[in-house]
């Protein structure tokens, strides 16, 4: 019953033995509360220490019970004065913080300026997304090229998109086709879905990309080194073009259950003529592995399949052909 005040069920009952016979010996305590004489011992010291037992003046070394009434009220003032304490503590504590965090802003690199900004290092673009991932209230499009994703921004990415998807947030991400030949990347894509999310895949991609309710975004500083940094913006005119860039995006991608390699009309796979379209375009093999988020042995398979199929002897006349047969 009086827990509250400090008076655990053990001290409880020795105060209200004492009460019953104050004048009562240590004999007669321990045999009217049925408890050890040890326990009795512990309660009469706690006893002490609230202020419920004090000297007796009448004989010397014994104690005397303080009523109820004078005790208890004694120890109400006592947490009364100790909540007055705590408080006045936490409110020096949140000034601090406070002038803490308005110091450390003017040493940070990682600075606002004009609704955009720059993060530096990886820890600043994680400790950002921890944060952008714990206020959103509805909706998050990410476009992950690339292919396979590391492990590690798997595993930095999976707590995030747990509690966002437990608390019913709309998640859409476009991953590269590439994506659905890698295990891991592949395993956590067809997570995501059980856990309410959406995936789709597309033989290329625009940079990485985070948008966050359609107010803020985040991309890399160099889509090539993620290392370099990214850019948190909340500029109306800058979301809203990446929001429409991610819309077209995700509109010509596929769902992650269905299959990407079919032919289209024209007998070519949508990522064969990707790969038709960036070789045209000048790109190395290594760069247009790149883009599409393969190995350059991949891209030199593929280039292969198609010069056999197109009966060329050449690049060069692969293009040609490849042009004739609308591939281009």
């Amino acid at each position: 019953m009086l827990e509250a005040l400090g008076l655990d069920a053990q001290v409880e009952t020795v105060y209200r033995g004492m009460l019953m016979q104050p004048t009562g010996s240590l004999a007669e305590l321990v045999e009217r509360t049925g408890l050890s004489e040890a326990q009795v011992r512990e309660g009469l010291d706690r006893l002490v220490d609230l202020g419920l037992l004090t000297p007796s003046r009448d004989t010397a070394g014994a104690l005397r019970v303080v009523s109820p009434e004078a005790g208890l009220e004694q120890l109400l003032r006592r947490q009364e004065e100790e909540l007055v304490r705590r408080r006045h503590a936490l409110d020096l504590g949140k000034a601090a913080a406070a002038r803490a965090v308005a110091e450390y802003a003017d040493l940070r690199p990682n600075t606002e300026t004009d609704g955009t900004e720059r993060l530096v290092g990886l820890d600043a673009i994680q400790s950002r997304l921890e944060s952008l991932a714990r206020e959103m209230t509805r909706e998050c499009l990410a476009i992950a090229p690339g292919g396979a994703q590391s492990q590690a921004s798997l595993d930095a990415s999976r707590a995030l998109d747990e509690k966002a998807l437990e608390r019913g947030i709309d998640m859409r991400i476009v991953y590269q086709d590439s994506a659905r030949n890698d295990l891991a990347t592949l395993a956590y894509a067809q997570w995501t879905t059980e856990h309410g999310g959406e995936v789709r895949t597309s033989p290329l991609l625009p940079p990485r990309l985070l948008v966050f309710d359609r107010t803020t975004a985040v991309v890399p500083i160099d889509p090539a080194n993620s290392r370099l940094g990214a850019l948190c913006t909340t500029a109306p005119g800058i979301v809203a073009s990446l929001v429409t860039l991610f819309e077209q995006t995700w509109d010509t991608a596929v769902p992650l259950g269905a299959a990407r390699e079919r032919p289209t009309e024209d007998g070519i796979t949508q990522r064969e003529r990707e790969l038709l379209k960036l070789l045209a375009a000048g790109l190395t093999d290594e760069a247009a592995g790149k883009r599409l988020g393969v190995s350059l042995r991949t891209v030199r398979r593929q280039m292969s399949a198609l010069m056999e199929r197109l009966e060329a002897a050449s690049r060069f006349e692969a293009g040609l052909k490849a042009s004739q047969r609308g591939w281009l």
